[in-house]
């Protein structure tokens, strides 16, 4: 019996550690589970700061961005919106008058549609010139601008109309009132100042377009045109440096002189030309004894080579000035008559007489 007894006492004990070890072993998987629930929430909270914070730094960021972009538009149209404004008051003071005035004229309410002619016409050619100007700048806008002024006189006169039976000031007062937005419009925003830079390089610019355009003009005029074996054409150009001029009515290109072959040719022609004046003997020259090494058997004697020296080829005035007219008629030649040196190149004569016939003909023109 003790024996049992004491068994019995053992496995209770062993029961009760057992049942000890557990609840502790519950408690810390308890306490465990709290902390990582704890860890968690703790994570979550910061994470949840973290993105209100980025969300605040957004809105706040795009807030700049939309000030910045709402301070860069205002200083861009800073001209534009109060002229706008100015437009608007005129309008509501306009527009008004014109409809209740085209209601009288025509006793029906279709005079209420009057200031579409009045109003809305000059504006429609005042915003296609503004448009225009900004995106097309080369077109050119006179149409449109005359489209302006002359829907603007309709609707100040009609205006003036509508205000003059109660006198010549309240007429002048509504026709100025009229179009006061559209002048403004016209002067500010449409055709705004430009500097005397801006002025210069686009004067410059159209002054060279023209020049092009005039060269391609007369380019074409003197092409040559080649034709291929299946009968297609196309036009060949000479390739170089021209210039314009203009002889018996009719322009024509030239060929440029480089500076650097003209100082090269004028010299020659020169020391040529001096050449020509000089006065050579006409017959052989006289033979000259030339020493030479004395030979044992004999003492030979060398003469210099007798030569002769042909006559320079010249041509008289008259045969020059008929070379020259030759060469004024024939557009295959490329000569300025204005140039000695282009004379000279293309009749072969000397520069005096190239000379000659530049001012010849300059006093002929």
């Amino acid at each position: 019996m003790s024996t049992w007894a004491e068994n019995r006492r053992a496995d209770r004990a062993a029961d009760a550690q057992q049942r000890r070890a557990d609840a502790a072993a519950k408690l810390d998987r308890t306490l465990t589970a709290a902390a990582a629930q704890a860890e968690q929430r703790r994570a979550d909270q910061a994470a949840a700061a973290d993105l209100a914070d980025k969300r605040g730094a957004d809105r706040k960021s795009a807030r700049a961005e939309s000030f910045a972009r709402a301070a860069a538009w205002l200083s861009e149209h800073r001209v534009r919106i109060p002229i706008y404004l100015l437009a608007l008051v005129s309008a509501v003071m306009a527009v008004p008058a014109m409809s209740s005035y085209g209601v009288g004229v025509y006793q029906a309410l279709t005079g209420a549609a009057l200031p579409a002619l009045s109003d809305l016409g000059m504006w429609a050619f005042a915003f296609a010139v503004e448009v225009t100007r900004h995106r097309h700048p080369n077109r050119p806008v006179w149409a449109l601008q005359l489209g302006v002024w002359l829907f603007a006189g309709t609707g100040a006169a009609l205006n003036a109309l509508h205000g003059f039976n109660r006198g010549w000031d309240v007429a002048v007062v509504m026709g100025i009132v009229s179009i006061s937005g559209v002048v403004a419009h016209q002067i500010a925003v449409a055709a705004p100042p430009r500097s005397r830079a801006e002025r210069d390089a686009a004067r410059i610019a159209r002054q060279a377009a023209r020049k092009v355009a005039k060269v391609r003009t007369v380019a074409v005029r003197h092409a040559v045109a080649e034709i291929d074996r299946d009968g297609a054409a196309r036009l060949v150009f000479a390739p170089g440096r021209y210039t314009l001029t203009r002889r018996h009515g009719r322009t024509r290109l030239v060929a440029a002189i480089e500076a650097s072959d003209h100082v090269g040719d004028v010299l020659a022609d020169e020391v040529t030309a001096w050449l020509a004046t000089q006065d050579r003997p006409a017959g052989p020259i006289a033979d000259a004894p030339v020493l030479t090494l004395d030979q044992p058997s004999e003492q030979r004697k060398s003469t210099r080579k007798r030569t002769t020296h042909p006559a320079p080829k010249t041509r008289t005035i008259e045969q020059l000035r008929a070379d020259f007219a030759a060469a004024l008629a024939d557009p295959t030649v490329p000569m300025n008559p204005a140039s000695a040196e282009s004379i000279r190149k293309a009749i072969h004569c000397a520069p005096k007489a190239a000379r000659q016939l530049r001012d010849e003909h300059q006093a002929n023109q």
